[in-house]
């Protein structure tokens, strides 16, 4: 056991300090391997980003031709608009004590600008494996929150969306390949 947390440690030594905004274990995935719920602060940080990014890259992909593709776009930014607004509902009328980020973080920004250079089958297919993924880590983010999150009303909003996560997660996986 102590070889395995001088590894973690280890780890967590060699992550670079602009990522100390999130806390390190679940930045690192240590959170989500474990099935440790995120702390509020990094729920509200990620959940947030996630939104901002399904928004963005969805806008992108309704420049495409495939009606497949737009169907799924169209609701992704009708779905994630809700959710944002959501989310910022709930924390002014709960009174959490977080700001929600207001920009989206410099590894989705990465994401977003290699998908501006796409087009055709590279961009369909490049923005299909972006959303399963986001939507695998944002699947894994709202359960764990709802399950053993320390905020009662955010505990109860990430239980009541992770079924529509979960059924983006699916739509994501079955767009052509």
């Amino acid at each position: 056991m102590k070889k395995s947390m001088m590894v973690i440690l280890g780890l967590v030594a060699c992550v670079p300090a602009p990522v100390l905004a999130q806390s390190i274990p679940e930045k690192a995935g240590i959170n989500s391997l474990m099935g440790v719920a995120p702390r509020t602060e990094d729920f509200i940080k990620i959940a947030t980003i996630s939104d901002m990014f399904e928004i963005q890259s969805s806008e992108l992909a309704l420049q495409d031709n495939d009606p497949k593709l737009t169907a799924f776009a169209n609701r992704m930014i009708e779905d994630h608009k809700k959710t944002s607004a959501a989310l910022k509902d709930l924390l002014q009328s709960s009174n959490v004590q977080v700001s929600p980020p207001t920009g989206i973080d410099e590894a989705h920004q990465d994401k977003l600008d290699h998908l501006k250079t796409l087009h055709g089958r590279d961009f369909a297919l490049q923005y299909r494996a972006d959303q399963i993924a986001g939507h695998e880590d944002a699947v894994s983010l709202f359960r764990r929150y709802a399950q053993s999150g320390d905020n009662a009303a955010l505990k109860t909003w990430a239980g009541n969306t992770l079924p529509t996560l979960e059924n983006h997660l699916q739509m994501a996986k079955d767009l052509p390949q």
